[in-house]
């Protein structure tokens, strides 16, 4: 398993009976583990050519935020709809249990340029398509998505076929 597994808490049965919860909340509050998954998340895009890092509210802000620093690189945010006050875009995707709506300024994103979408879990890949699909209406090219935990077991990478996407740490299970 990987080093930062260590900082990963895992509570079992939540949240509900079968589930393993993977919570970055542990990895976060430690100094180490907040610095070990940045730079191992910052080396998923080791010579890759990247114009913009976009994260998906909120845990993508935590994550996305200090990667796009350390590049030197603009950073987009991917919220919830009604939370960004100027004009924005939206698509709406399925959950489990029901659907959710996220949005994104027009102008967070230019024609042409090259974008990185963060974010700290990928599960079933929703939120993850609905962001890319974002990024594409505004013209962006979503070079890669990338996360610190991967839960296999749940499929996400077969919903998000064509894109380049990259994990730290994976579970097998969901």
């Amino acid at each position: 398993m990987h080093e930062i597994d260590k900082y990963i808490r895992s509570i079992p049965d939540f949240p509900e009976k079968g589930i393993i919860f993977r919570d970055v909340t542990t990895v976060v509050n430690d100094a180490e583990g907040l610095r070990l998954s940045i730079d191992e998340m910052t080396k998923l895009l080791d010579g890759l050519d990247v114009d913009v890092i976009a994260g998906i509210e909120s845990r993508g802000f935590v994550f996305g935020m200090p990667i796009a620093y350390n590049m030197g690189k603009p950073f987009a945010m991917i919220r919830k709809k009604g939370k960004l006050p100027a004009e924005t875009i939206s698509v709406e995707y399925e959950l489990e249990y029901g659907s959710a709506s996220i949005e994104i300024h027009k102008d967070a994103i230019k024609p042409g340029q090259k974008v990185v979408l963060v974010d700290d879990l990928i599960a079933t890949g929703g939120s993850f398509a609905a962001a890319a699909k974002l990024i594409e209406q505004l013209g962006g090219e979503v070079v890669k998505m990338i996360v610190l935990i991967e839960l296999k077991g749940l499929n996400g990478r077969a919903n998000l076929a064509g894109y380049d996407v990259g994990s730290v740490i994976a579970y097998e299970g969901n």
